[in-house]
Protein backbone atom coordinates (compact mmCIF):
# COMPACT_ATOMS: atom_id res chain seq x y z
CA UNK A 1 0.00 0.00 0.00
CA UNK A 2 1.27 3.31 -1.16
CA UNK A 3 1.94 5.25 2.65
CA UNK A 4 2.74 8.80 0.95
CA UNK A 5 0.46 11.99 1.84
CA UNK A 6 -2.04 12.41 -1.30
CA UNK A 7 -0.18 15.76 -2.29
CA UNK A 8 3.19 14.20 -2.40
CA UNK A 9 5.19 12.98 -5.48
CA UNK A 10 6.88 10.13 -6.57
CA UNK A 11 10.51 10.14 -6.74
CA UNK A 12 12.62 9.33 -10.06
CA UNK A 13 16.03 8.09 -10.52
CA UNK A 14 16.60 11.98 -10.69
CA UNK A 15 16.74 13.64 -7.32
CA UNK A 16 15.61 16.81 -8.99
CA UNK A 17 12.65 15.61 -11.14
CA UNK A 18 9.56 14.09 -9.28
CA UNK A 19 6.25 13.16 -11.13
CA UNK A 20 2.60 13.55 -9.65
CA UNK A 21 -0.29 11.36 -11.23
CA UNK A 22 -2.93 13.65 -11.61
CA UNK A 23 -6.04 11.01 -10.40
CA UNK A 24 -9.88 12.70 -10.33
CA UNK A 25 -9.03 12.69 -6.35
CA UNK A 26 -6.51 15.12 -6.25
CA UNK A 27 -9.03 17.82 -8.77
CA UNK A 28 -12.45 19.90 -8.27
CA UNK A 29 -14.62 20.62 -11.28
CA UNK A 30 -16.86 17.95 -13.41
CA UNK A 31 -16.13 17.29 -16.73
CA UNK A 32 -15.47 18.40 -18.96
CA UNK A 33 -14.12 20.71 -16.63
CA UNK A 34 -12.01 19.14 -13.98
CA UNK A 35 -8.39 19.77 -12.70
CA UNK A 36 -5.79 19.67 -10.43
CA UNK A 37 -6.40 21.54 -6.98
CA UNK A 38 -3.74 24.61 -7.25
CA UNK A 39 -3.23 24.02 -3.36
CA UNK A 40 -2.14 20.08 -4.63
CA UNK A 41 0.11 21.12 -6.63
CA UNK A 42 1.99 23.99 -4.18
CA UNK A 43 1.67 21.15 -1.54
CA UNK A 44 3.51 18.67 -4.09
CA UNK A 45 6.20 20.81 -5.09
CA UNK A 46 6.75 22.06 -1.29
CA UNK A 47 7.31 18.09 -0.42
CA UNK A 48 9.48 17.88 -3.56
CA UNK A 49 11.53 20.92 -2.45
CA UNK A 50 12.05 19.74 0.77
CA UNK A 51 13.33 16.55 0.06
CA UNK A 52 15.48 17.73 -1.98
CA UNK A 53 17.25 20.57 -0.31
CA UNK A 54 16.51 18.05 2.94
CA UNK A 55 15.23 21.89 4.79
CA UNK A 56 11.97 22.54 6.19
CA UNK A 57 10.37 25.40 4.12
CA UNK A 58 10.04 29.04 5.36
CA UNK A 59 8.10 30.16 2.29
CA UNK A 60 6.48 29.19 -0.88
CA UNK A 61 5.04 30.94 -3.82
CA UNK A 62 3.09 29.07 -6.88
CA UNK A 63 1.65 30.98 -10.41
CA UNK A 64 -0.58 28.81 -11.72
CA UNK A 65 -0.45 29.24 -15.39
CA UNK A 66 -2.54 26.70 -17.19
CA UNK A 67 -4.69 23.65 -16.28
CA UNK A 68 -3.58 19.60 -15.56
CA UNK A 69 -6.53 17.52 -16.19
CA UNK A 70 -7.43 13.94 -14.41
CA UNK A 71 -5.05 11.15 -16.38
CA UNK A 72 -2.39 13.74 -16.98
CA UNK A 73 1.14 13.43 -15.07
CA UNK A 74 2.83 16.42 -13.73
CA UNK A 75 6.73 16.60 -14.02
CA UNK A 76 8.05 18.89 -10.81
CA UNK A 77 11.52 20.13 -11.92
CA UNK A 78 13.33 21.00 -8.72
CA UNK A 79 15.89 24.01 -9.35
CA UNK A 80 18.36 24.79 -5.98
CA UNK A 81 19.16 28.10 -7.60
CA UNK A 82 21.43 29.23 -4.29
CA UNK A 83 22.21 27.23 -1.77
CA UNK A 84 23.54 29.33 1.61
CA UNK A 85 24.89 27.61 5.01
CA UNK A 86 21.32 28.10 6.54
CA UNK A 87 18.90 28.85 3.92
CA UNK A 88 17.96 27.63 0.38
CA UNK A 89 16.61 29.73 -2.39
CA UNK A 90 15.00 27.07 -4.59
CA UNK A 91 12.12 26.94 -7.39
CA UNK A 92 9.95 24.66 -8.99
CA UNK A 93 8.42 24.07 -12.38
CA UNK A 94 5.79 22.18 -12.69
CA UNK A 95 4.76 20.99 -16.17
CA UNK A 96 2.84 18.63 -18.22
CA UNK A 97 4.68 17.60 -21.61
CA UNK A 98 5.76 20.42 -22.75
CA UNK A 99 3.01 22.99 -21.16
CA UNK A 100 3.78 24.62 -17.80
CA UNK A 101 1.18 24.16 -15.37
CA UNK A 102 2.67 26.31 -12.46
CA UNK A 103 5.92 27.66 -10.87
CA UNK A 104 7.11 27.86 -7.62
CA UNK A 105 9.44 30.47 -6.15
CA UNK A 106 10.54 29.07 -2.09
CA UNK A 107 13.32 29.63 0.58
CA UNK A 108 13.95 27.20 2.98
CA UNK A 109 16.55 25.95 6.18
CA UNK A 110 15.99 27.13 9.88
CA UNK A 111 18.44 29.25 12.20
CA UNK A 112 18.51 29.42 15.89
CA UNK A 113 15.64 30.32 17.74
CA UNK A 114 15.69 34.62 18.37
CA UNK A 115 13.07 35.35 20.82
CA UNK A 116 10.04 33.37 18.95
CA UNK A 117 6.92 35.01 19.62
CA UNK A 118 3.14 34.76 18.14
CA UNK A 119 1.35 38.41 17.66
CA UNK A 120 -1.80 36.80 15.90
CA UNK A 121 -4.09 35.83 17.79
CA UNK A 122 -6.88 32.72 17.22
CA UNK A 123 -10.10 34.06 17.34
CA UNK A 124 -13.01 33.13 19.80
CA UNK A 125 -15.08 30.58 17.48
CA UNK A 126 -16.91 27.24 18.19
CA UNK A 127 -15.12 24.26 18.40
CA UNK A 128 -15.02 21.86 15.53
CA UNK A 129 -17.95 19.46 17.37
CA UNK A 130 -19.84 22.58 17.88
CA UNK A 131 -19.28 23.79 14.41
CA UNK A 132 -21.74 22.19 11.69
CA UNK A 133 -20.23 20.48 9.07
CA UNK A 134 -20.84 20.63 5.28
CA UNK A 135 -22.02 17.82 3.24
CA UNK A 136 -20.17 15.95 0.57
CA UNK A 137 -20.80 17.38 -3.02
CA UNK A 138 -19.45 14.75 -4.90
CA UNK A 139 -20.40 11.21 -2.89
CA UNK A 140 -19.65 9.10 -5.68
CA UNK A 141 -17.34 10.95 -7.99
CA UNK A 142 -15.16 11.53 -5.34
CA UNK A 143 -12.64 15.21 -5.61
CA UNK A 144 -9.94 16.73 -4.06
CA UNK A 145 -12.93 18.22 -1.52
CA UNK A 146 -14.05 15.13 -0.10
CA UNK A 147 -10.75 14.63 1.35
CA UNK A 148 -11.34 17.11 4.31
CA UNK A 149 -14.24 17.54 6.66
CA UNK A 150 -14.75 21.05 6.82
CA UNK A 151 -16.97 23.20 9.29
CA UNK A 152 -17.83 26.58 8.90
CA UNK A 153 -18.35 29.19 11.60
CA UNK A 154 -21.14 31.46 11.23
CA UNK A 155 -20.59 34.69 10.95
CA UNK A 156 -21.71 36.90 14.22
CA UNK A 157 -24.34 40.03 13.90
CA UNK A 158 -22.30 43.17 13.17
CA UNK A 159 -19.02 40.94 12.25
CA UNK A 160 -16.93 42.89 9.06
CA UNK A 161 -18.13 41.77 6.30
CA UNK A 162 -15.64 39.75 3.90
CA UNK A 163 -14.45 37.48 7.13
CA UNK A 164 -15.21 33.95 6.64
CA UNK A 165 -13.31 31.35 9.38
CA UNK A 166 -13.84 27.38 9.43
CA UNK A 167 -12.35 24.27 10.72
CA UNK A 168 -10.61 21.59 8.55
CA UNK A 169 -9.01 18.32 8.75
CA UNK A 170 -7.79 15.47 6.80
CA UNK A 171 -10.63 12.75 6.67
CA UNK A 172 -7.77 10.29 6.18
CA UNK A 173 -5.89 11.55 9.01
CA UNK A 174 -2.99 13.13 6.82
CA UNK A 175 -0.26 14.49 9.52
CA UNK A 176 0.14 18.07 9.41
CA UNK A 177 2.93 18.83 6.93
CA UNK A 178 4.11 21.99 4.91
CA UNK A 179 2.82 20.33 1.93
CA UNK A 180 -1.07 19.77 3.75
CA UNK A 181 -0.90 22.98 4.85
CA UNK A 182 0.00 24.45 1.01
CA UNK A 183 -3.24 22.69 0.07
CA UNK A 184 -5.66 23.79 2.72
CA UNK A 185 -4.48 27.46 2.23
CA UNK A 186 -5.98 27.42 -1.17
CA UNK A 187 -9.47 27.09 0.29
CA UNK A 188 -9.28 31.21 0.79
CA UNK A 189 -11.73 31.51 -2.05
CA UNK A 190 -14.37 29.88 -0.10
CA UNK A 191 -14.58 33.34 2.09
CA UNK A 192 -15.75 35.05 -1.42
CA UNK A 193 -19.16 33.28 -1.30
CA UNK A 194 -19.10 34.06 2.19
CA UNK A 195 -18.47 37.86 1.75
CA UNK A 196 -20.68 38.31 -0.90
CA UNK A 197 -23.09 35.66 -0.18
CA UNK A 198 -23.40 34.85 -3.92
CA UNK A 199 -23.16 31.94 -5.23
CA UNK A 200 -19.62 32.52 -7.06
CA UNK A 201 -16.77 30.46 -8.41
CA UNK A 202 -13.11 31.88 -7.48
CA UNK A 203 -10.49 30.49 -9.91
CA UNK A 204 -6.74 31.07 -7.99
CA UNK A 205 -4.37 32.76 -9.93
CA UNK A 206 -1.43 31.97 -7.05
CA UNK A 207 -0.58 30.47 -3.93
CA UNK A 208 1.53 31.97 -1.30
CA UNK A 209 2.56 29.77 2.31
CA UNK A 210 4.42 31.94 5.07
CA UNK A 211 5.36 29.04 7.47
CA UNK A 212 5.48 29.89 11.34
CA UNK A 213 6.03 26.11 12.70
CA UNK A 214 4.50 22.36 11.90
CA UNK A 215 2.53 21.44 14.97
CA UNK A 216 0.66 18.29 15.63
CA UNK A 217 -2.83 19.08 15.29
CA UNK A 218 -6.18 17.33 13.80
CA UNK A 219 -8.55 20.16 13.09
CA UNK A 220 -7.13 23.44 11.70
CA UNK A 221 -8.99 27.15 11.73
CA UNK A 222 -8.61 28.61 8.59
CA UNK A 223 -9.18 32.61 9.57
CA UNK A 224 -9.68 34.51 6.10
CA UNK A 225 -10.11 37.65 4.88
CA UNK A 226 -11.30 38.61 1.47
CA UNK A 227 -9.52 42.69 1.40
CA UNK A 228 -11.41 43.53 -1.70
CA UNK A 229 -12.86 42.73 -5.21
CA UNK A 230 -12.54 44.48 -8.12
CA UNK A 231 -12.46 44.30 -11.93
CA UNK A 232 -13.06 40.50 -11.50
CA UNK A 233 -10.63 39.97 -8.98
CA UNK A 234 -10.62 39.06 -5.65
CA UNK A 235 -7.41 39.53 -2.94
CA UNK A 236 -7.70 37.96 0.12
CA UNK A 237 -5.66 36.00 2.97
CA UNK A 238 -5.19 33.21 5.50
CA UNK A 239 -4.11 32.76 8.80
CA UNK A 240 -4.04 28.91 9.94
CA UNK A 241 -4.38 28.10 13.39
CA UNK A 242 -3.98 24.67 15.37
CA UNK A 243 -6.73 23.27 17.44
CA UNK A 244 -4.87 25.01 20.81
CA UNK A 245 -4.15 28.67 19.06
CA UNK A 246 -0.88 27.98 17.84
CA UNK A 247 -0.29 30.10 14.20
CA UNK A 248 1.32 27.82 12.21
CA UNK A 249 1.04 29.83 8.89
CA UNK A 250 -0.63 32.69 6.73
CA UNK A 251 -1.27 32.60 3.21
CA UNK A 252 -2.73 34.73 0.81
CA UNK A 253 -3.91 34.16 -2.46
CA UNK A 254 -5.65 36.33 -5.85
CA UNK A 255 -8.39 34.81 -7.53
CA UNK A 256 -10.61 35.11 -11.06
CA UNK A 257 -14.49 35.84 -9.90
CA UNK A 258 -17.02 34.55 -11.77
CA UNK A 259 -20.71 34.45 -11.16
CA UNK A 260 -22.99 31.56 -10.15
Amino acid sequence: MDSRPFYAPQETHNPLRWILPVTRALCIGTAPRSFLFGGVGLGAAVTALETATGRPLIWATAQYLAYAEPNSTLDIDVDPVVEGNTVTQARVMGHVGGREILTVNAALGARDEFSPRQFAEIPVVPSPREAEGVPLAYEEDADLHNRFEIRPIERLPGEDEGRARMWIRSREGEPLSAGLLAVIADYIPAAVTAALDLPVETLSLDNTLRLIRVQPTDWVLCDMQVFGIASGVMHGRMHLFSRDGLLLGTASQSGIVYGG
